[in-house]
This record gives C-alpha cells, structure tokens and sequence, in this order.
C-alpha cells in the first residue's frame, strides 16, 4: 500500500486527476489517496498554498498534481515553482516520447528524448526588483559600481532586475541526476545546453561543472576537445569517478539545439538544461510529439516527488469533460515508476499507447478531425484505458 496525495487543482484539473485516479486504481496497485484541495479560489481566499498541502507531500514523499492557474502579472507566484522550492524537487524531467496515433510532424516512434532541467536556480529564483521601487534604484546603483565597463543605463524608475543565480552545487545535482537517469534507464547520451558564448559567469559555470559531472561519469565526449583539462568533479569523488558508464557528453547552446530539435530530434536522448532554458525546450519537445496533451511531467528531490501534467489548467474548458487526461495519465505513470511498481507502470503506459493507437475512444483533439463527433469526453477515455488493463 502507497500513500499518495492528490491535488485536484482548478480549471480541468479535477476532471483529469479523476481519471488518472481511476487508471492508477485500475493498474491492481493499492493506493491510498490523501485528497489536498489547492485551487485558485482556495490560495485567494487564504492568501496562500495551505500549510496542510505541503505538509500531506511531506508526510507521503509522493504526490500526483492536477493543474493549478497562475494569474500572469499579478496576484500569487506560480505554485508549481512554491512547491519545487519549498520541497527541494531540483529535478524537473519531462519524457517527450511519439505514440503511434498521434499527429505530429515526424513519422510514429521517431521521436523519443528526455528533458531534465534545473528546478531551483537560475531566473525562476525569483529574485526580482520591480520597475520605481527604491530598492531597484539601489540594486542598479551597487551593479553599475560593481560591474566592470557593463552597466545598466536606462533609468530604475522604468527598469525591473531579475538576478540569475547559477550555482556550482546546484549544476552539480542535475547534472550528475542526468547521468544517473541515462545509466539506470538505457540512455546513450546526455546534451548540456546553454548560451556561454554570452553569459560567461553563469552559463559558463553551467559548461565547466558539467563537463567536470561528465569525467566523473567516464562519459564518452562528442568533442575530445571539450575534455581537455577538465577534472573529474569533486563533490562525486568516490561515487562515480573513473567508472565508464559508455554514456556520451554533448553541449549545444540553446538557439542551436531549438533548431536541432525541430530537425532532427531523433539524435538526441536525454537534454540537461537550467531552469528557464528547461521550461522553453520542453514545450518545444511536447510539440515534436504532438502536443501538451501528451506531455508528463516529474519533479523530483532527494526526499520526495510531485508528479504533474505539463499544461496549464484550461479554466475555458471547466466541468466540460472535454480535454485530454492523457499527459496526467502518463505522469501518474511516472509515478508508479517512482514507486517502484515497474510492472504496473510499464502496464498503464501499454494501455494508454494502444487507446490511442485505435483511435476510437479518444478526446477530440486526438482524432483527424476536431469536430469528429466520434470523439469521447476526459472520463470516457479514462475508462477505455481502464478496460484495456482488465
């Protein structure tokens, strides 16, 4: 027996955590659901995440989360990032695989790559100055003093900062998850990406930690030149030093690898990216496969994991059981992964590949045609997956 918290969210969100309950349920795994009610309306009202939603992921490690809205510009922080920050879930990884049935622009199964990006540094720290507030003007003033030869030149009273944190330890996590992940899941490369050819001190650091992470590792690199002088990473000593995982290094900057990624994305396995560069390229990768509809999602730390869909909450589509369940289906797949409940897990992925495969029971924006009126609502899809794992 698991025991799992459950947040419905808002917006479609408890509609599909519904059906994601049901297909669990139907897997023959036991799970005993700690139902955590942490919408829109419920933060307004009490001005924040309940305290009893972080203390339930806490206490249970495991969590499956349905989509909550964040207000864009105003109002609270997104509370995806509260939770990652306040639960130390430092690994964000997003499987972008193609299921045969799905409508994408690459032939079925040639896309299937792995997004692992940086969950608590870099710009999504959230450390920001609003444009006219005196501590602003005092920032711009400390970094113009500080700089060498680069300021900012436009006034603080029409200027915002936001601070890029990039740290060594905080690289070092992901990077060496990254290869873990590659090791323990049959992966053959891992890319890191970036932009040091313009941001030297925090990208830069990015290249040099992971390279250090990929010579713990005895990675294989791309370039022998990239390796050169680069010295196994301290903080892994005596893990994972001098063990040939047969795994290849690659960096890509980050408007190069967009790029490579709609070409070619079949050369590519598993992406180590910082938080704000993670967040853009997983959406990118979900449209290589046909969608955030069919895009899961893990957030993981060293003593406990959120699993949630990647799209949003789709308030328009509210109580209409209309949209798709598949990604958060997937991601309660992840789960059972998690938990160790390999069977089950590969199970409930066969049962959601064949569904869609068939085509029959399927939401709308899965079939041919939009206005098929063939096309089943969000729990009719869930209890088409149910009955294949019967």
């Amino acid at each position: 027996m698991h025991k799992v918290t459950l947040i419905p969210g808002d917006g479609v969100g408890p509609e599909i955590a519904e059906a994601a309950r049901k297909c669990v349920d139907a897997t023959g795994v036991k799970i005993e659901w700690d139902v955590q009610e942490c919408g829109v309306e419920i933060i307004e009202a009490e001005g924040r995440v309940p305290p009893r939603v972080l203390q339930s992921i806490k206490a249970n490690q495991v969590a499956l989360k349905a989509p909550i809205t964040t207000p864009i510009g105003k109002g609270f922080r997104s509370v995806n990032v509260y939770l990652r920050q306040e639960l130390g879930l430092y690994a964000c990884v997003r499987p972008c695989k193609q299921y045969k049935g799905v409508r994408s622009f690459f032939s079925e199964e040639h896309v299937d790559l792995v997004i692992v990006r940086e969950n608590t540094e870099d710009l999504y720290a959230g450390v920001e100055f609003k444009a006219g507030d005196p501590q602003t003007a005092e920032v711009i003033a400390v970094i113009n003093k500080a700089s060498a030869g680069k300021k900012i030149n436009t006034p603080p009273e029409s200027t915002g900062v936001s601070i890029k944190p990039i740290s060594v330890e905080g690289t070092r996590r992901i990077a060496d998850y990254a290869f873990r992940y590659a090791k323990d899941n049959g992966r053959k490369s891992v890319t890191s990406v970036s932009k040091a050819n313009i941001m030297k001190f925090t990208d830069g650091l990015w290249y040099d930690v992971t390279r250090a992470v990929a010579v713990a590792w005895g990675a294989k690199f791309e370039s022998p030149e990239l390796a050169e002088g680069v010295q196994p990473d301290a903080g892994l000593a005596g893990k994972v030093a001098g063990v040939n995982r047969g795994v290849q290094y690659n960096e890509r900057l980050i408007d190069n690898m967009c790029m490579q990624l709609v070409q070619k994305p079949d050369q590519y396995d598993v992406i180590v990216l910082s938080n704000l560069y993670g967040d853009i390229l997983s959406d990118l990768c979900a449209g290589l496969v046909g969608g955030l509809g069919v895009a899961p999602g893990a957030n993981i730390g060293s003593a406990g994991a959120v699993f949630e869909a990647t799209h949003g909450s789709a308030p328009k589509y509210k109580g209409q059981n209309k949209v798709n369940p598949t990604a958060l289906i997937l991601s309660a797949k992840l789960m059972l992964d998690y938990l160790g409940e390999r069977e089950a897990a590969a199970k409930l992925e066969r049962a959601v590949a064949d569904v869609i495969a068939e085509g029959k029971d399927v939401t709308y924006d899965m079939k041919p045609d939009r206005n098929d009126p063939t096309a089943v609502g969000t729990q009719e899809m869930a209890q088409a997956i149910c009955r294949r794992m019967a």
